[in-house]
């Protein structure tokens, strides 16, 4: 309210984030509760699920990967400590793998390898092969999450991915997903489709909205 714009122009939204984070704490401290407890409500024992990103492409990588993070989830884990410690275990394993092939183990911004693939599924075998190496299952103890950041490829008709060069309609990359996540266990994919393609965002909901967890980063926040 005080800030007074549509867009947050006037205040901005780091510092509104920042005031919104300090009131929490305050609430919390004033009702004499931890944090988790003023959030998660009273009876909070469960920390979420980690996602680990672990290999990067897209903008924030020199590769020729256009999905800019593939991550894991340690879902078969009893606590989020052991999650982290299996995550960080898989991490490492991919790092064996990559050197093994003679592939770069230099990383891109967010953290994770950035080695130069054959697609998208190479990336995801790669992952997959270090969870079964690291001694855990695919399905069972860890299962796949991408943030495709397909915004950036948005052309003046349908996608256009900047670095393979594919193109795609709103249909076709739908069907890409589809496909992906028929071979793969993949059970989250962040920013699908463009920020604005409102016709595709609903028609990935009815392929995939029962099956994978669909987020909006670039639709919802920026």
């Amino acid at each position: 309210k005080l800030d007074g714009t549509d867009d947050k122009s006037s205040l901005g939204a780091n510092a509104i984030l920042a005031v919104s984070i300090a009131c929490c704490r305050a609430a919390a401290k004033s009702l004499n509760i931890p944090l988790y407890k003023l959030i998660g409500g009273l009876n909070a024992t469960t920390l979420p699920v980690p996602m680990m990103n672990i290999l990067n492409g897209g903008a924030h990588a020199s590769n020729n990967l256009d999905v800019q993070e593939f991550m894991i989830m340690p879902i078969g884990l009893p606590s989020f400590s052991e999650g982290l410690r299996a995550c960080a275990e898989v991490f490492h394993k991919l790092a064996s793998i990559l050197k093994s092939k003679n592939l770069t183990v230099s990383v891109g911004d967010e953290g994770g390898f950035a080695p130069n693939l054959s697609s998208d599924a190479e990336a995801i075998e790669l992952i997959l092969t270090a969870v079964s190496e690291a001694g855990y299952k695919p399905y069972e103890h860890f299962v796949i999450a991408i943030d495709a950041a397909s915004s950036e490829w948005k052309a003046e008709k349908g996608y256009l991915l900047p670095k393979s060069k594919k193109a795609y309609s709103s249909t076709e990359l739908i069907e890409y997903w589809r496909n992906l996540c028929d071979k793969y266990p993949i059970f989250s994919i962040e920013d699908a489709l463009d920020e604005e393609d409102w016709t595709g965002w609903a028609e990935l909901t009815k392929v995939l909205g029962k099956k994978v967890q669909l987020v909006g980063d670039d639709l919802f926040v920026t």
